[in-house]
């Protein structure tokens, strides 16, 4: 039987598909942004990336949850 992945990571592989570049790659470009608000994240990613608000918060969403090991 196979785990189904859910919430924010659910969205990955359509992101790598979409955008064309790995979630690792993502990750770091959100760890190295000056920014530290979720929402300042989100419309930065939105607005320098191309990215749709969906992709843009659940990447967002994991990477600050994974910097504060949740």
């Amino acid at each position: 039987m196979t785990d189904t992945v859910k919430g924010p990571a659910s969205y990955f592989p359509s992101i790598e598909t979409k955008y064309g570049r790995p979630i690792a790659e993502w990750n770091h470009l959100i760890h190295t942004s000056p920014l530290t608000k979720h929402m300042e994240l989100v419309s930065w990613l939105k607005s320098e990336h191309g990215l749709g608000h969906g992709h843009a918060n659940a990447l967002v969403a994991h990477t600050l949850a994974e910097a504060n090991g949740k």
